[in-house]
């Protein structure tokens, strides 16, 4: 790389470039998952749509592959790279609501709690993820999945327009009459079609809720997942309701149901009446509140820890899978590696799979299986996951949700877009033809 190129690309940016040689590059290198350690040429830390193009079109004229990180949380370490260049968009935090439309347009760099904390200011929210780490712009792109999607659909369903940054440096805006296809394939597809730095996002009414969890032994976890496969069963759009198994933060083994009712917490208590007389819980800590702490009520992993994942999708929770389920629950080989499984309904199973490029559209039970470890055991914790996935995916798998999707091959990735899949290589095609953004759940274009 030529010296006086470089020092010209860095003047005419208005973030910062690091390099190994300079101070923080240690850690701007480092991403969620401490089993990435990845030594990146160059990491632009981008502050709007100028900085991305020109890093975009740095890297092409310099022939470096391009890793993408928004906040950084992809587990196979997709944010990263050896010897090319990491655009990072994590310093771009902009957010501004229009409380009147009931709309929020925010930069690619917001972390949940960020976004959601900003809308819930002002009594609004939309479909989230369930982690306040998670950056928006990867939860969004692969789909994203969580408390509110019974009665507003999954993240995607709720995104009205992006600004993309494509591979040859250009900005365009994709929303419904904009370059319609390319909207629908950012909804699901990832950044396989090139960089979105800003999201315009629909937002509701959402204040109080009815939320939190009740504790089980680990070893209630058969009778516990059954009835959550009952309960669930007869769940309102309005009520969303995972079950887990982990250990707690005292070390107590334990089978968890937890969930958030989008209402009337009175009416919700109606709702969850059968959860609060089923088995004989350690502790039952639903209640009244803020939507704003739920997305602290699921377990955040913490960065730097060793992360290992895999996923499935099922129709049902037979009572043959859900004794797998169990067994690998308790055979879990770190007191931090954990099961959950979401449930998928409501309006989020009412779009067509065809709607978006998210084809996962029916009724169903988003299984994940997550190994985590400070120890050096790696491959015994990564065994369990295999094992575990192997042994689980006899029971009718319908794909995989593409969030949860490792380090796997195409096979997987195409099992996840299903039917979508070669309108997805036919946008590849059209917006990425030399596959310049291939660090990435990816979709390898049919054209050279």
């Amino acid at each position: 790389m030529n010296l006086t190129t470089l020092q010209q690309f860095k003047s005419g940016l208005r973030g910062e470039v690091l390099d190994p040689g300079s101070d923080g590059y240690s850690s701007a290198r480092r991403v969620w998952n401490g089993l990435i350690d990845r030594f990146p040429a160059l990491i632009v830390r981008c502050t709007d749509n100028t900085d991305v193009m020109r890093a975009v079109e740095f890297a092409r004229s310099q022939h470096l592959a391009v890793a993408v990180r928004g906040g950084g949380h992809s587990s196979p370490g997709y944010s990263v790279c050896d010897d090319g260049m990491v655009i990072d968009l994590s310093q771009m935090k902009g957010i501004s609501i229009d409380p009147v439309q009931g709309r929020a347009r925010t930069q690619a760099g917001l972390r949940l709690f960020e976004f959601v904390s900003g809308t819930q200011a002002l009594g609004l929210a939309t479909t989230a993820g369930t982690v306040g780490g998670t950056g928006l712009a990867g939860l969004t792109l692969g789909g994203g999945i969580g408390w509110l999607m019974g009665k507003y659909g999954l993240t995607i369903d709720n995104l009205l327009s992006v600004d993309i940054v494509t591979a040859d440096g250009w900005v365009l805006t994709a929303n419904a009459t904009e370059n319609p296809d390319l909207f629908w394939g950012v909804r699901g597809g990832g950044g396989n079609f090139g960089i979105v730095t800003s999201f315009e996002f629909r937002l509701h009414p959402v204040t109080t809720v009815l939320a939190g969890k009740v504790i089980y032994p680990l070893k209630q976890a058969r009778e516990m997942l059954r009835f959550y496969r009952e309960f669930t069963a007869q769940a309102a759009d309005e009520l969303t309701a995972y079950a887990s198994l982990v250990t707690t933060p005292d070390g107590v083994p334990a089978a968890e149901i937890t969930l958030c009712y989008t209402g009337s917490p009175d009416e919700g208590e109606r709702h969850i009446e059968a959860l609060r007389k089923f088995g004989s819980p350690i502790v039952d800590m639903i209640h009244a509140k803020p939507y704003l702490k739920t997305v602290s009520m699921l377990r955040a992993a913490p960065v730097g820890r060793s992360y290992y994942e895999r996923s499935s999708t099922l129709e049902e929770l037979s009572d043959e899978a859900i004794d797998v389920i169990a067994e690998y629950g308790r055979a879990r080989t770190s007191p931090f590696s954990q099961v959950l499984i979401q449930h998928l309904h409501g309006a989020a199973s009412r779009v067509p799979p065809t709607g978006t490029a998210f084809a996962q559209r029916q009724e169903s039970y988003i299984l994940g299986m997550f190994a985590a470890w400070t120890d050096d055991q790696a491959q015994k914790h990564m065994e369990w996951t295999r094992s575990f996935w192997t042994d689980v995916s006899h029971f009718g798998s319908l794909g995989v949700y593409v969030n949860f999707l490792g380090d796997e091959g195409e096979e997987r990735i195409r099992a996840s877009y299903g039917v979508n899949y070669e309108r997805l290589v036919a946008l590849k095609n059209r917006f990425d033809p030399t596959n310049f953004f291939h660090l990435n759940q990816n979709i390898k274009p049919s054209v050279k």
